[in-house]
């Protein structure tokens, strides 16, 4: 076989559990196929790291990674789809063609990176493991049975999750419309299947007041730093009555011009998380009457300005993270326990806006280092030649996974079901197409 090449699958016309695994085994033979252009293409991006919104080199990378992709055009490439740094890569199936519903499977890719510190959360590998799974996807279908079934697999370049929210704006633009089930996957220090990424608001504060001469006659000026550094000491104090699974941190990002000089303008910015987007208002509120009662102790008028997208918490899909987790054993992925997983600390992504669109899966893979992310030494671990066997081998359980939900109708079923119940338990009404 020449690289990039899979080999056939012998089998009937139908895939049973025996024939199944063996579309697993091709779909992984894939991936490892093309294990070079993919470790290449994690390096482009890697190496020249780019801001949210501003992906355009690894925009250009990714796209030309499936425009190449062999046999020549097999991938329809929509550059620019939607957003300026975003994109659509679409595979079908010949059954799917004719199909009134052909099963769309989507896989996402991160991109951006992090302001002074480059890939320190592995974006890089995110977009690599998104265009592995798919391509093992599509190289185990396409030597499959026949008839294969009538199967879309769809590549979305998601760009801006550490700033503004890109994966939200897609959704407003109708990118997730008509998506069955989508996949991805996050570096970290530990392989979990889940973990409870939180819902998340960002604010900006600004705090107006007077200048004046602050030894001359300070009583003429209105001090805007005082109103800042209240609003902190406000928040600070909060923190005895938040729950323990509540968040608030901030920066004071502009305190003043000079010693001398009485300040009339300064500006915060802080970041609410809690675990779900019922109790993440009620944090809001609280912090909000913290900023004004700042200024209505120091004479200041205050302006406060939520950020244009909320993340939401991410929905667990139970059905989902345990094939997922069979797949990955399979490959000697050592999960944490559910206890560790449900309990952890996280984060928040503009993941959790698609999971109450559609179902999906967002597990957390170790990539060899036991660096945190967001710092230099995870930097450089994202960049390492270590984490591309990880980074391949969670493809593959996603590859894989995929693959289930494609031959065994039951767990679609399954999943469906807990993605309206997870909804339910939200009290989030949405519509899935």
């Amino acid at each position: 076989m020449k690289p990039g090449e899979c080999s056939p699958v012998e089998g009937g016309s139908r895939a049973g559990l025996p024939e199944l695994e063996g579309l697993k085994a091709r779909a992984a033979e894939c991936i490892d196929g093309a294990a070079g252009r993919l470790g290449a293409l994690s390096q482009a991006i890697w190496s020249q790291p780019e801001l949210a919104y501003e992906e355009h080199h690894a925009h250009r990378v990714l796209t030309r990674f499936f425009e190449l992709e062999p046999p020549a055009a097999s991938w329809a490439v929509q550059p620019h789809y939607l957003l300026p740094t975003a994109f659509r890569a679409e595979w079908e199936a010949p059954a799917a063609r004719a199909a009134p519903r052909p099963l769309r499977l989507g896989f996402l890719c991160e991109y951006d990176a992090l302001p002074g510190l480059g890939h320190a959360c592995g974006h890089n590998l995110i977009a690599e493991v998104g265009a592995a799974a798919a391509l093992g996807v599509k190289g185990a279908l396409e030597g499959g049975p026949e008839p294969a079934p009538p199967v879309k697999v769809i590549v979305l370049g998601t760009p801006a999750e550490e700033d503004g929210g890109g994966k939200i704006d897609l959704i407003e633009a109708g990118a997730f419309k008509n998506l069955d089930v989508v996949f991805m996957a996050h570096p970290s220090q530990e392989n979990a299947a889940y973990l409870p990424d939180v819902a998340e608001h960002d604010v900006t504060v600004k705090f107006y007041g007077k200048t004046a001469h602050a030894a001359a006659y300070p009583w003429e000026g209105v001090n805007a730093l005082d109103a800042a550094v209240l609003a902190y000491n406000n928040i600070s104090a909060l923190r005895q009555q938040m729950k323990p699974t509540w968040r608030a941190h901030g920066i004071i990002k502009n305190g003043g011009v000079k010693p001398n000089i009485i300040p009339s303008y300064t500006e915060l910015i802080y970041y609410f998380r809690a675990p779900s987007m019922r109790e993440l208002p009620i944090l809001t509120k609280k912090a909000e009457d913290c900023f004004r009662a700042a200024a209505l102790a120091t004479g200041c008028t205050v302006e406060i300005k939520g950020e244009a997208h909320d993340y939401y918490n991410v929905l667990p899909n139970k059905s989902l993270w345990k094939a997922y987790m069979e797949n990955g054993e399979k490959l000697g992925i050592d999960f944490i326990s559910e206890d560790a997983m449900l309990n952890g600390p996280s984060g928040s992504t503009d993941f959790g806006n698609v999971s109450f669109v559609v179902p999906g899966i967002h597990p957390y893979f170790s990539i060899g280092s036991s660096a945190l992310n967001h710092t230099e030494e995870y930097t450089a671990a994202a960049g390492s030649q270590e984490a591309q066997f990880y980074t391949l081998r969670t493809a593959k359980a996603l590859a894989m996974t995929a693959l289930d939900v494609v031959f065994k109708p039951e767990l679609l079923e399954r999943i469906q079901e807990d993605f309206k119940s997870k909804l339910q338990e939200e009290d989030f009404l949405t519509t899935v197409d």
